[in-house]
């Protein structure tokens, strides 16, 4: 493999290490800053941090490409789930929920995106897709069975998984359109129609200002600019080189390390039985992928 290759397949890693760990992080923080800002100024302080930093990069390195009526369409259902709806039902989430069950759940996604792509796209629904749906579900069957003991919210459990499903929407919408158009350009531009959907909550975000302490602050603003403005660009930049099922495995990783997080910083960890649902949701997430695996190892063998 020459030297081009190489540093190519480096920077994909790089760009995923960032974004799992920024992601990892954005759970630990959501729930540290959670007392002193309410879901919605919440969003709109962070996705107002993230405008500001990606606007400059598009001024000074960024080309424009102009979107057709329908990437249009598209970029403004992207916007509203993945940085309106996924950041607002989040956030409420975790007044509710510990990082690492909040992370579980939002996890599933993968398996959405699977599942849609077997009816919309026509990619039917193979024998392992099935056993891992039943699975997956499984798991979040087991995840609410922790809040009929009383140590886990059931409004919590809803809202991640509406996170989860607003999340598998944007990624299902943001792979056609970086195919021609940059990925600076399609985050700014969702970030940008999410901060417009907030803006109703920018009362609450400057009485909330006025009183949290600085360490709030300052996680919401490292929100804006980590979690949001690079690991998205990072994510944007593995997303057009590499396909999108073999990305969201990646993803994985993000709960384990938000748990490690959060044990480690806020000494909180999902209730056991919240965790091993969470982890038998996550394999049935893996179990669908099989067949993708199987079909990349024959072909190599062929």
């Amino acid at each position: 493999m020459t030297a081009a290759p190489l540093r190519a397949r480096a920077s994909v890693i790089l760009a995923i290490v960032v974004t799992l760990l920024a992601w990892a992080s954005a759970f630990v923080v959501i729930r540290a800053v959670a007392a002193d800002f309410d879901p919605g100024a919440l969003t709109l302080g962070r996705l107002g941090a993230a405008a500001i930093v990606l606007g400059v990069a598009q001024l000074v390195h960024g080309r424009w490409v102009r979107p057709t009526g329908r990437q249009w369409a598209l970029l403004g259902v992207f916007g509203i789930s993945w940085f309106l709806v996924y950041n607002l039902a989040l956030n409420a989430a975790e007044h509710l929920l510990d990082p690492g069950t909040a992370a579980l759940l939002v996890n599933v996604a993968p398996l959405i995106v699977a599942l849609v792509a077997g009816t919309m796209l026509g990619e039917g629904f193979p024998r392992w897709l099935i056993i891992g749906a039943i699975v997956a579900f499984g798991g979040i069957a087991i995840i609410g069975a922790a809040t009929a003991t009383g140590s886990l919210s059931l409004l919590g459990v809803v809202l991640a998984l509406v996170a989860a499903v607003t999340y598998a929407i944007a990624v299902l919408l943001q792979k056609p359109l970086l195919a021609t158009l940059p990925g600076l350009q399609v985050t700014l531009i969702g970030v940008a129609i999410g901060l417009v959907g907030s803006l109703p909550w920018g009362g609450s975000l400057v009485a909330q200002l006025s009183t949290a302490p600085n360490a709030s602050t300052i996680g919401v603003v490292y929100l804006g600019v980590v979690p949001t403005a690079i690991a998205f660009l990072a994510w944007a930049y593995a997303l057009k080189r590499m396909p999108a099922g073999r990305l969201a495995i990646t993803t994985y990783l993000v709960p384990v390390i938000a748990t490690g997080m959060a044990w480690a910083l806020l000494a909180e960890v999902p209730p056991p039985l919240a965790l091993l649902g969470g982890l038998v949701c996550l394999s049935g997430v893996a179990l669908t992928r099989v067949p993708a695996r199987a079909s990349r190892a024959a072909a190599v063998s062929r």
